[in-house]
């Protein structure tokens, strides 16, 4: 029997959804039914927390009391450490995430861990446990295992794997923590300014363009189609780094995933690998191009051949009627 330990996260006493996710993925490392996904949660309100980690694939939640309320660098080190030398992982999971790149490189590097970060695959090939990570700016994917480590760390990509649905009720543990000396102490809680553009990532209905749209000036009028059908527009890569569109409406691996999403309408869009991971949990996509074998067809539930800016005119048409 081996353990995966995953570390949930929590900012401002709220959990951050990213902690059900690695649930999900813990869930896809267990090779038998003997195999048990451990969940820890750190700080001193860790009790809170509780009714919503009680979800389906968690056998066990240990409760972590620390002297902090909200993320400290040199107590969630310490606290993890300390798990790792009790429970004796195969795996330990955290989320990709600016709270826990402050110590898990560290933490791996001290102890001689196995290390991956920004994972969206994480699985067992012929036994060997194998990490896929994006590599050259994304442009291709780097398979990273991991010999002779018998424990192994891995920062998990948000909004990648699926939320199992279900209520459980896991074994409840308290872990003593001994005494901590942070080298730093949290003051406030800033929000950066400038993030003021919306989370694709929490959204429903998603109106995305690609190339096939042309040029810049051609923008506007699919911003136009979306705000009136009640869609937030979106696009692939080359339109964010062009500039056309800001990053924050990116789609795809270098992008955001779009997990809430349950209606994708892809407009002039070839389909890159890339892209299309970006949309992998959509239930129904809408795909318009030109070309009868642009890949996007492959994972379209309608795909239509016809000019964008055709189908654009009629849409308005019809949502003016």
């Amino acid at each position: 029997m081996s353990t995966i330990l995953v570390i949930a996260e929590h900012r401002r006493s709220e959990l951050r959804p990213v902690s059900l996710e690695l649930i999900s993925a813990a869930q896809g490392l267990k090779k038998n039914a003997e195999d048990k996904v451990v969940v820890a949660i750190i700080g001193s309100q860790a009790e809170s927390f509780v009714p919503a980690l009680s979800v389906t694939g968690v056998d066990e939640l240990i409760l972590v009391k620390a002297s902090v309320i909200d993320f400290d660098p040199d107590v969630f080190e310490a606290a993890v450490s300390a798990l790792i030398a009790s429970r004796m992982p195969t795996v330990v999971l955290l989320p990709h995430s600016v709270d826990s790149l402050g110590y898990a490189a560290t933490l791996a590097s001290n102890a001689g861990y196995g290390f991956a970060t920004d994972v969206f695959i994480a699985e067992y090939q012929a036994d060997e446990l194998v990490a896929t990570r994006g590599g050259y700016n994304q442009k291709v994917n780097v398979e990273v295992d991991f010999p002779g480590k018998t424990t192994v760390l891995m920062t998990i990509r948000a909004s990648v794997f699926k939320v199992l649905e279900g209520g459980a009720n896991p074994v409840v543990t308290n872990f003593d923590l001994p005494p901590v000396q942070s080298r730093s102490q949290n003051k406030d809680f800033i929000e950066l300014g400038g993030g003021n553009d919306i989370d694709i990532t929490t959204v429903e209905f998603i109106m995305s363009i690609g190339r096939g749209i042309g040029e810049e000036t051609n923008v506007e009028q699919f911003r136009e189609l979306a705000e009136t059908a009640g869609a937030t527009l979106c696009c692939s890569r080359p339109i964010a780094d062009a500039g056309w569109l800001p990053k924050s409406r990116q789609v795809g691996q270098s992008g955001k995933v779009v997990g809430s999403c349950k209606l994708y309408v892809a407009l002039g869009i070839s389909g890159s690998i890339q892209h299309m991971a970006g949309m992998k949990h959509v239930p129904t996509i809408i795909a318009v191009n030109t070309d009868p074998g642009a890949s996007i067809f492959t994972i379209a539930k309608y795909g239509i051949v016809a000019d964008i800016f055709d189908i654009e005119e009629e849409l308005n048409s019809q949502l003016a009627a």
